[in-house]
């Protein structure tokens, strides 16, 4: 733990977000690199991961591209692998991978919810794991999952995003209970509704975009940018003691009736 100093200051670090060539990932990342931080992007779209490395390369950022299906165990392992042994050590992991799927429960395609177990959770434990066993034998990490407003709360047609991002706050707890012992710090960011492409079909509800507004004590959507301050604290030495928790980002509406 650095002291004496900005316990915020992510100079030195090098962080790993995947699902980072656009919204919530991209944000976050290029939020990192504000604090100090050098960044690896990753997607699966090339063309996507390139421009969005090169929109933070235009902002003097330190970046790398390194893409990987999050879904794919063994393309993980080696992805992560590699890249420690040719480049070095990633101190900063956020595990920002996913997918949402509407549809009423007595209808979801079994396929689909298949991919939300693949996209939402199986991501985590993959990568997870693969960046945790180099961080073991550093005896220091920092791992953060991007949960959801959905880990404590269900609304209709989304039943199994539900149960993925209860699954992703549940894993964080295993996370820190497994791997705190070897100097590692395993948080949860949980946003409430933001603007982002994932959330689309909603933003461009009017009728929906009404009820968050009365649903939300704050009034309104989330601005990807308002999550930035949380990953930078779960990130840095400002969160050294805090460990197997989920912060909810969300205009308080976890808070309220």
């Amino acid at each position: 733990m650095q002291q004496g100093t900005n316990l915020f200051d992510l100079t030195g670090r090098r962080a790993l977000v995947t699902g980072s060539s656009q919204g919530i990932g991209f944000a976050l990342a290029r939020g990192l690199a504000a604090a100090g931080a050098a960044i690896v992007l990753n997607g699966r779209n090339a063309q996507r991961l390139a421009e969005a490395s090169a929109a933070l390369r235009e902002q003097g950022c330190d970046v790398a591209e390194l893409p990987f299906d999050a879904t794919d165990h063994e393309a993980v392992r080696s992805a992560i692998d590699g890249f420690e042994a040719e480049h070095g050590p990633i101190h900063i992991l956020v595990n920002n991978a996913g997918m949402q799927y509407r549809s009423p429960l007595e209808d979801f395609p079994a396929a689909a919810f298949e991919r939300l177990l693949q996209a939402n959770v199986a991501s985590v434990f993959h990568v997870g794991q693969a960046c945790a066993r180099h961080m073991i034998a550093r005896g220091a990490g920092k791992i953060v999952n991007i949960a959801s407003v959905q880990t404590a709360l269900a609304r209709p047609d989304i039943a199994p995003y539900t149960a993925t991002k209860g699954a992703v706050g549940n894993l964080t707890k295993g996370m820190a209970t497994d791997w705190a012992k070897h100097g590692l710090q395993c948080n949860a960011i949980a946003p409430g509704y933001f603007d982002t492409p994932l959330n689309a079909a909603l933003v461009g509800d009017p009728e929906f975009s009404a009820w968050l507004a009365k649903r939300t004590p704050a009034g309104r959507w989330g601005l990807v940018e308002e999550l930035v301050g949380a990953a930078i604290f779960l990130a840095s030495d400002a969160s050294s003691f805090v460990n197997g928790h989920t912060l909810f980002v969300d205009g308080g509406i976890t808070a309220s009736l």
